[in-house]
């Protein structure tokens, strides 16, 4: 199986996050109907607007076909913590099960981004 191309995986992973990112400043109705009510709007603001500067500097790294290993740190530790996030407060119940969808494409993010490596390589900027 060919190994997935960095520049692509950094492009769809940062796609996402600005799409993710901008949803609650779109509709606040429309993500709370899909995520659930939220008591702290200033919160989801807050992440949201976080999400969308990490997706930005994602997709930029991708653009110019230049990922430096803090990027790849990036793209690697936002991963890992938003789908741990995910996953322990949706077995708290505090946050919907729907949540655990964005933790699935969390988890194939990692797993394109090393596959996306050369066998017996850190993840690092090539």
């Amino acid at each position: 199986m060919a190994r997935p191309e960095l520049r692509s995986v950094l492009l769809a992973q940062g796609a996402y996050y600005v799409a993710s990112g901008i949803a609650p400043f779109v509709s606040r109705r429309w993500f709370e109907r899909a995520t659930g009510p939220k008591l702290e709007w200033w919160l989801v603001q807050t992440v949201g607007g976080l999400v969308t500067v990490i997706g930005g500097a994602l997709v930029g790294a991708a653009a110019r076909g230049r990922p430096t290993p803090e990027i790849l740190g990036l793209a690697a530790g936002s991963a890992t913590a938003l789908a741990a996030i995910d996953v322990v407060h949706v077995s708290r119940g505090r946050i919907s099960p729907v949540y655990l969808a964005d933790a699935v494409v969390e988890a194939a993010a990692l797993a394109a981004l090393a596959a996306s490596r050369a066998p017996g390589t850190a993840l690092a900027a090539p």
